[in-house]
């Protein structure tokens, strides 16, 4: 059987700087805004013509991080509390035998010009430094089957959290010019939850996370509340 390999035509720069807090799905957390960079050759406007048409677009990319070995014949996806193996072509696990992932996001604009081509996009699940390996565009009435199904995930996650925040992120939030953009970016992505669901019991544990130039350290307050403790320039 033949094989092959496949170079990046690109990679994300995405506010999330780590694993821990990505959105477990695509298109949750509107704020995670980030741009996807065109590598030479592929960097040429003319490749991307007539994409602008497009309000969404896939992206095909490789699970760069965080493997530790072969592939997994099954997993526990977070879906199912992080408890229960199912089989790793029933789930989106970057634990696969050609670790390829695929992602729907926003397209907001092209940029072009003496820096190159780069894509700005919306609701970013991707972690920063992500090799892309194609754009396609997404169409709607091939891609959107409104009878479809999925007996593990068969509708959006809820955001189980509220996100206050202390007086100490708020001073640093205001001192950055407001930063109303990394406000929502924590609350939204505070909001889903990112804890694992074998520690979500841990109530007085302190959690941290990078988010574009920040440090963001959080706990649970009371049920169903984080607490922002601060927020840190790094």
């Amino acid at each position: 059987m033949d094989s092959y390999s496949f170079e990046p035509i690109g990679y994300v720069e995405s506010p999330y700087k780590e694993k821990f807090g990505i959105p477990r799905q695509a298109g949750l957390v509107e704020y995670a805004r980030g741009r996807v960079h065109i590598l030479p050759p592929y960097a040429r406007p003319e490749a991307f013509s007539g994409l602008e048409s497009s309000t969404h677009i896939w992206l095909l990319f490789l699970f760069h991080a965080g493997r530790d070995g072969d592939w997994r014949p099954t997993v526990r996806p977070p879906r199912l509390g992080g408890n229960k193996r199912i089989g790793v072509f029933a789930t989106r696990s970057g634990f696969r035998p050609n670790p390829i992932g695929m992602s729907v996001v926003r397209l907001e604009s092209i940029s072009t010009g003496a820096e190159g081509v780069s894509l700005n996009v919306s609701g970013l699940d991707l972690m920063n430094g992500t090799p892309i390996l194609d754009i396609k565009p997404y169409i709607p009435y091939a891609d959107a089957l409104i009878e479809a199904n999925n007996g593990i995930a068969p509708v959006a996650p809820e955001k189980p959290l509220s996100v206050i925040y202390s007086d100490r992120a708020d001073a640093v939030l205001l001192e950055n010019d407001g930063r109303d953009d990394l406000r929502r970016l924590i609350t939204e992505t505070l909001a889903f939850d990112p804890r694992p669901a074998y520690k979500r019991s841990d109530d007085n544990k302190t959690y941290g996370m990078r988010l574009t130039g920040f440090e963001v350290r959080w706990r649970l307050e009371t049920e169903g509340v984080v607490l922002v403790e601060d927020v840190i320039a790094v």
